[in-house]
């Protein structure tokens, strides 16, 4: 059943409001969470809030405070996010980054010690919205998931890469990861006892698999590289280079001890007024995106589209006729209403 995506956001920020964290932060985390299921990516929307409360609970995520002011420089910024709610921290990092980049064309910041970012899809259209073209991508140096290529033992996560592109029309937002696959997906899978779409995961004897299965069994399987086994080579080309705008410039990552569930990230606006100008910009990136939706279909009835085109749309059809959530979520956060005491939504009748 449909709910009002304002009604998803209001309960998402009494269950963190109730948990201790700050106001503003909450309302950060609540909003990006819910725009990544208006979006229609549910294993990176509310699907995570149980987990942020369990980490606000145990103090893991912390609930007050700002970032520490590494370095500061015109247009390289770092940050410490001293472990507080990564959408917060993402937001505040993109205002710096715009308000810099309208000065002098670009602005980059990178923050180590953040916690998890959720979907990075759902930032993106608050830069193109603006004309600002807008590049993120994260790792998360506590824990490992995906072998590089060739190999057996988990070196990455995911390691998604996202960017925003203003075009003259509907924007391109892209959001992959370097690896086949996310570890939401694969963890909520395996829960259901269902498998993947393709083999895009490996066990732990190096046999491409579609069951998540083996990422849980000894000897441990790994999600496989962007690729998969014939091209995982460019994936894990992308991973590497992930890491290194992610803990490298931030100067802390997976060669330092680990602290928990969290990310490291990288974020770069770029305003294109500063180069040919915006006109131009968006002439050149309308003109190729037209060209992609006008080649032919390699299926009948499934034009091309850009990417994000399809969650854009979901996204405008969702806030006007109510989100539809995937079904295990509000049952996992009843729980965490009962407990603190914050009335559940109401469906739309």
């Amino acid at each position: 059943m449909p709910y009002r995506p304002t009604d998803l956001v209001d309960y998402a920020r009494a269950l963190l409001d109730a948990c201790g964290l700050d106001a503003d932060k909450s309302r950060s985390v609540a909003d990006i969470l819910v725009q990544g299921d208006l979006m229609g990516h549910t294993t990176h929307g509310l699907a995570l809030l149980p987990g942020y409360l369990t980490e606000l609970e145990s103090g893991a995520m912390r609930k007050h405070g700002e970032p520490a002011v590494l370095a500061d420089h015109p247009a390289a910024v770092t940050w410490d996010g001293q472990r507080l709610p990564g959408p917060w921290l993402v937001l505040q990092a993109m205002e710096l980054a715009t308000q810099r980049a309208r000065a002098q064309g670009t602005c980059t910041v990178v923050i180590r010690r953040s916690h998890h970012i959720a979907c990075l899809a759902a930032y993106l259209k608050r830069a193109t919205d603006q004309g600002l073209l807008m590049l993120l991508t994260c790792s998360d140096p506590n824990t490992a998931s995906v072998a590089p290529f060739g190999g057996l033992d988990a070196v990455f996560t995911p390691n998604p890469i996202a960017a925003g592109i203003p075009t003259d029309g509907v924007p391109v937002l892209m959001d992959v990861s370097t690896s086949a696959t996310t570890n939401g997906l694969t963890n909520r899978l395996h829960k259901e006892g269902r498998r993947l779409p393709a083999a895009w995961v490996m066990d732990g004897h190096g046999v491409a698999s579609d069951d998540p299965a083996v990422l849980f069994k000894e000897p441990k399987g790994t999600i496989l590289p962007l690729g998969g086994m014939d091209s995982g080579h460019k994936g894990y080309g992308l991973s590497l280079l992930v890491e290194a705008l992610t803990g490298g410039l931030a100067g802390h990552g997976r060669a330092d001890a680990k602290e928990g569930w969290g990310a490291t990230v990288f974020l770069q606006i770029i305003d294109p007024r500063a180069f040919a100008g915006l006109d131009a910009f968006t002439r050149q990136t309308g003109h190729v995106t037209d060209a992609c939706r006008a080649s032919r279909a390699a299926e009948p009835g499934k034009p091309v589209r850009t990417p994000g085109e399809k969650g854009v749309a979901l996204a405008d059809q969702q806030t006007r006729q109510g989100v539809t959530l995937y079904p295990s979520i509000l049952p996992a956060l009843a729980p965490w209403a009962a407990k603190l005491g914050v009335s559940e939504p109401t469906a739309i009748s």
